[in-house]
């Protein structure tokens, strides 16, 4: 048995508030909205009750943020794809954010457990004005626990349409791929933190962002095999190889703590069920 999910959320503003209205259909929904920091930030936790995906299981997250909206989503734990028999899994998630808007994308880690064959899309969409954050954990299997990544496949897709695109497919027996000092250099941990503008970023700005997130690697111990850069006027992008989750997250998560006071003049407010 397959499933398939499909998740739509809209956001809109009302008298200072975001207020979301959504639609779901099959294993996939909402918790309620949260305001921990006032009526104008709307914070969403993503359920998936089956818990991960396996072969043959679909996906689907469709986001619009009116203008003026701001909205925070989460997941409360990790996106597993499981071993297939073959058909292929996918999750396929579109953002779009409107004049004067602001997103950010947050889930927890996604593992791709041995034997996996799958696809896991996001595009984000934005409008002069708009801006964006978000951040993808990828665990080729769990290094934890010894649970290697040595058979099936994964393809991550990230895109700006038309200001930035990151298609990559790894396979777990391309060894030259995963052991090279080119490539994962022996690591099983990928993490990626973005920030995305729907109007180009002035040099000083964008300098002072690419500083800050550059200020917090130099003290951390993944300095080696981490990197921000701006492949885009619109983009920022920040990488990070490590043999485990959690200093990846720790990592991400106070980066995007620093870009969010200097875009928005907010503080970090980790989500509640990151706490729990």
């Amino acid at each position: 048995m397959t499933w398939r999910g499909h998740l739509q959320l809209n956001y809109r503003h009302d008298g200072g508030r975001t207020i979301a209205h959504d639609r779901h259909e099959g294993p996939l929904r909402v918790l309620r909205s949260l305001y921990p920091e006032g009526p104008g930030i709307c914070h969403h936790v993503l359920v998936h009750p089956p818990g991960g995906l396996a072969g043959g299981d679909v996906l689907e997250i469709d986001v619009t943020l009116g203008p003026g909206t701001h909205a925070l989503l989460t997941t409360p734990g990790a996106t597993r794809f499981y071993r297939s028999d073959g058909p292929l899994a996918s999750q396929r998630c579109t953002l779009r954010v409107a004049e004067g808007a602001r997103l950010e994308w947050l889930p927890l880690e996604t593992i791709a457990h041995r034997g996996c064959d799958a696809e896991n899309h996001l595009q984000v969409q934005l409008d002069p004005g708009a801006e964006a954050m978000g951040w993808d954990i990828l665990s080729l299997g769990l290094p934890a626990t010894g649970d290697q990544f040595d058979a099936g496949r994964f393809l991550q897709h990230v895109e700006m349409p038309g200001h930035w695109l990151e298609r990559g497919r790894v396979d777990g027996r391309d060894t030259r791929l995963l052991q090279s000092p080119l490539g994962w250099a022996g690591r099983r941990v990928l993490g990626t933190l973005w920030a995305g503008f729907g109007t180009p970023l002035q040099r000083p700005r964008r300098d002072a962002l690419l500083d800050s997130a550059r200020a917090e690697l130099a003290d951390n111990a993944l300095a080696a095999v981490a990197g921000c850069t701006s492949p885009h006027e619109r983009v920022l992008v920040l990488r990070v190889l490590a043999d485990r989750v959690e200093p990846v997250f720790t990592l991400l998560a106070a980066v995007r703590g620093r870009w969010r006071e200097q875009l928005w003049s907010l503080a970090a407010e980790p989500p509640r069920i990151w706490r729990t």
